[in-house]
């Protein structure tokens, strides 16, 4: 069972947070991708909001998870969602799990564990000990009681259960009106024994803005979060008569233009020879060869709105951009705000995001001697 039909109000009112994204996947995602790799679980059910249920069917149809028999509509409270969700058990099944659909950092390793530790027991939790002295306060916020540490343990899911006897405290709990915190809970009420399972301090619920940032920090170290990659380009073409010259996106009036196959943007050039190499995927010239006629005369804007895609398909988009013109001839400043815009559009980024700033050599080498124009950049890039 995986409770899903929260509403995440200390999320900050975004609806449901299990819909979120943590590192580009929605949190029911990944916990559900957990149990479903785990090969003692037969089936998974979720219940869910009614406004929920369609979003969630399509998440476990784009991300193949086979194990989900039924999305059922929850309650108002999580106890009365996995009331509703019994009622949609096979018969065959004889313990169930219980699973926080707002832990998804649970590992497989934890949960076989705890699965096979749990075989012999009716109901068992997974916690750890608390780190914090823990004081119980009256109703004026005065302290009456400082219980052993020693003693108390922060739990967790999942929680395992042998199924007669959870369906017997739910519906006691049904009947009576008693509202527990967690399903461990109604065992206890009715004096049922409850063993405790070491669990992981990472395994944390999400449930503050807070708890996102330190959920995608433990991912980070697992590093199943994407990192963020630097990558540098350079490029140079000479001048000559008779061209063009472009950079940027921009046509700037000189009396000489850039050499080249296609419209010779060295800029543009250089942004995309950084974004590809961020990327370990080559330089432009594997791309784009001046031996392929598709590419003679064409826009370099077009070309790196090529590489932005390749960049997306591994998983990454722009952070910010810092480039560099060098030319002796001409003055380029009054461009630079047309190709902030320009590469800003291309790169799906603010022009906040792009710097492009122009320097002279002192007339020494081929850009002093107006030989040529080359340019340099780099580049940050962030996963998607």
């Amino acid at each position: 069972m995986v409770p899903a039909a929260g509403q995440g109000k200390r999320m900050g009112g975004q609806g449901n947070k299990l819909l979120l994204e943590l590192a580009g996947t929605p949190i029911l995602v990944f916990t559900l991708k957990t149990l479903e790799l785990c090969p003692l679980i037969k089936e998974i059910i979720i219940p869910a909001a009614r406004a929920d249920i369609l979003t969630i069917k399509k998440l476990v149809a784009k991300y193949s998870l086979n194990k989900v028999t039924a999305v059922v509509e929850g309650g108002a409270e999580r106890q009365e969602s996995v009331y509703r969700a019994l009622q949609s058990l096979s018969t065959e099944v004889d313990s169930v799990i219980v699973h926080d659909g707002a832990r998804p950092l649970l590992t497989l390793d934890n949960l076989n564990r705890f699965v096979e530790e749990t075989a012999d027991f009716e109901a068992a939790v997974m916690a750890v000990p608390l780190k914090d002295t823990v004081k119980k306060v009256d109703a004026q916020g005065r302290v009456v009681e400082t219980p052993p540490r020693e003693q108390l343990r922060a739990i967790q899911t999942p929680q395992i259960f042998n199924r007669n006897l959870l369906e017997k405290v739910h519906k006691l709990a049904f009947e009576q009106q008693y509202l527990a915190t967690d399903d461990a809970s109604l065992f206890e009420w009715q004096g049922l024994p409850v063993r405790v399972v070491e669990g992981s301090y990472e395994n944390i619920k999400v449930t503050t803005p807070e708890d996102m940032l330190w959920a995608e920090s433990i991912l980070c170290r697992r590093r199943e979060v994407p990192q963020m990659k630097i990558g540098l380009g350079y490029d140079v073409h000479a001048l000559v008569e008779g061209r063009m010259l472009i950079l940027g996106g921009v046509e700037i009036p000189h009396d000489k233009g850039l050499l080249g196959h296609s419209d010779a943007d060295v800029l543009t050039h250089a942004v995309m020879d950084a974004m590809l190499g961020a990327c370990a995927l080559g330089d432009i010239g594997k791309h784009f060869p001046d031996s392929d006629a598709r590419y003679k005369g064409i826009s370099s804007l077009a070309l790196l709105a090529e590489v932005v895609k390749l960049a997306q398909g591994e998983g990454y988009r722009l952070g910010n951009l810092d480039s560099v013109i060098v030319a002796q001839k001409p003055k380029v400043l009054p461009y630079i705000a047309q190709m902030r815009k320009n590469l800003a559009e291309i790169l799906n980024a603010s022009p906040d995001c792009i710097s492009i700033k122009a320097t002279t050599t002192e007339y020494l080498g081929f850009e002093g001697r107006e030989e040529g124009i080359s340019s340099q950049a780099i580049v940050c890039l962030l996963p998607v």
